[in-house]
């Protein structure tokens, strides 16, 4: 698929993403926050969780696109995938502001602390940074800075996800596996599945409105140097 037919599946998507997230969102947290039973160590303290694991899988997950299409962008000198990163910065970014502030509105009742120098917290702080970093480089044509940045980033995005494994942390070992069931009762899975949906969806809206403004100054940029 061309970046053309791209650009066109991009302007199709954000009315379905659109309707999808503002259903979807009302039912999430309905069930997150009165549907769901409680859990049995943590109690009502669960209910961050459903918001908490969602917003860390896409700001990983945005930002793992982010690189990727940087990457393409330098190695092709393309653009548009330049513009496709730019667009995905905010809201990756407004993500893992999320999971940083739940994660502390966990951490506090549940290990007595609002933060601490764990290696989870630790990488997911430098994640947040380097969105900060690309967000700044950025000026809407393809900035090779920003792309270099945006991939070296790719380094953390490894050592946020296996850092429960490779070191001692306060943060608890992951949950769900590709190959194997899922380590939550299925209570809590429906939850998180849907608010998944919201995150996804909202991403989406988000994605196709920052990338319909990013190609209209990258045209006007262009135009202009081109006169």
């Amino acid at each position: 698929m061309n970046p053309a037919q791209l650009k066109r599946l991009f302007y199709r998507i954000k009315p379905v993403a659109l309707w999808v997230f503002l259903i979807s969102s009302p039912i999430s947290l309905l069930y997150a926050l009165y549907i769901s039973p409680p859990d049995y160590l943590h109690g009502d303290l669960v209910r961050i969780l459903y918001v908490h694991v969602p917003a860390a899988w896409f700001a990983l997950g945005i930002y793992t696109a982010m690189g990727i299409c940087s990457f393409i962008s330098l190695v092709l000198r393309a653009p548009f995938y330049s513009i496709c990163a730019q667009s995905l910065a905010i809201p990756g970014c407004i993500l893992t502001i999320i999971c940083m502030m739940t994660g502390a509105l966990w951490g506090k009742p549940a290990w007595g602390t609002w933060w601490v120098w764990d290696a989870r917290l630790t990488s997911v702080v430098i994640l947040f940074f380097f969105y900060v970093g690309y967000i700044n480089f950025c000026d809407g044509a393809m900035n090779k800075a920003a792309s270099v940045l945006n991939v070296v980033g790719l380094i953390n995005v490894p050592i946020i996800k296996w850092s429960v494994d490779w070191w001692f942390t306060l943060h608890q070992p992951a949950s769900f596996f590709l190959t194997e069931k899922p380590a939550i009762a299925f209570e809590m899975l429906i939850p998180l599945v849907l608010m998944a949906i919201s995150f996804f969806s909202w991403s989406l809206v988000m994605f196709t409105y920052r990338f319909s403004i990013n190609i209209e100054r990258f045209q006007r940029i262009h135009y202009e140097t081109t006169i």
